[in-house]
């Protein structure tokens, strides 16, 4: 099978180390796609859980990382590694600007350019969530909750996958419909928005709340590439400067069965300006 091209890729909150991580899809995907730049939008790497000694990192695991090696070895691809607050320890080796893993630059933000001149701002986005920030005994008490839907979930499409029925997020279904979850998001996109505007960008690709969108939000184009314990999703840039969000689904081993999310037409959100 022919490999895709891109321009670009961004991936965040894999969570490798953990049960919940699609590490065998995010292969899939990696293997199916080739690009100029690779980025990976934090929490890639669950430091949270290694830290309890209750990591999980079979060999599935091994083979993300070894693929991300050789597109930064072998097939040219500059990887740019943005940590998260789960992979936060990276952050310490951090001089100035970035350090070097072999070929792949971890840094604690980047800009990119688009074919079209648009300016990107590029952030895990926990620096933007007052919870994580601000109370991390609460975000660890979330997390556990979380964790308990990410359970929940792997339960019930195992047993889709015995009715033969495709891979559907329970957890990301029943996360939209709680009001509080919905309130968490809309401040989370209006705070990076208004900072990506303080800091000149045209647009801002962000992680960490797992919640895939592509949206204009006052003069700001917001790009948030989603995850890969529920939604496996990714956002690309194509050779005319394009960006979309795309979905990989679980019998995804083919460019056929690739799912272009299908995201409503939405009015410009205001914020304030910075």
């Amino acid at each position: 099978m022919e490999k895709k091209t891109w321009r670009a890729i961004w991936i965040s909150d894999v969570h490798l180390g953990t049960r919940d991580c699609k590490a065998d899809l995010l292969y899939s995907f990696l293997k199916s796609h080739r690009c100029e730049k690779l980025f990976l939008v934090g929490d890639i790497i669950d430091g949270w859980r290694i830290a309890t000694n209750k990591w999980y990192w079979p060999t599935e695991h091994n083979r993300v990382v070894r693929q991300i090696l050789r597109m930064s070895e072998k097939d040219g691809t500059e990887v740019y590694y943005i940590p998260g607050n789960h992979d936060e320890f990276l952050r310490d080796y951090i001089e100035e600007h970035q350090f070097l893993m072999g070929n792949v630059s971890v840094v604690n933000e980047a800009f990119h350019l688009t074919k079209k001149g648009e300016k990107l701002w590029i952030v895990h986005g926990d620096a933007y969530d007052g919870v994580t920030r601000h109370h991390r005994w609460v975000a660890l008490l979330g997390d556990i909750g979380y964790n308990f839907l990410l359970w929940s979930n792997h339960w019930f499409n195992k047993a889709r996958r015995l009715l033969r029925l495709p891979y559907w997020s329970l957890s990301g279904a029943i996360k939209h419909k709680v009001k509080s979850a919905v309130s968490f998001i809309f401040e989370f996109e209006n705070t990076v928005a208004r900072e990506a505007l303080r800091r000149g960008a045209d647009g801002v690709v962000c992680g960490h709340i797992h919640h895939a969108e592509k949206k204009r939000i006052n003069d700001v184009n917001y790009y948030n590439c989603g995850d890969w314990v529920e939604s496996c999703t990714a956002l690309i840039e194509d050779e005319q400067g394009e960006l979309q969000l795309l979905r990989w689904a679980e019998i995804s081993h083919d460019s056929d069965n690739v799912i272009y999310l299908d995201l409503e037409e939405r009015p410009e959100r205001d914020v304030a300006r910075a």
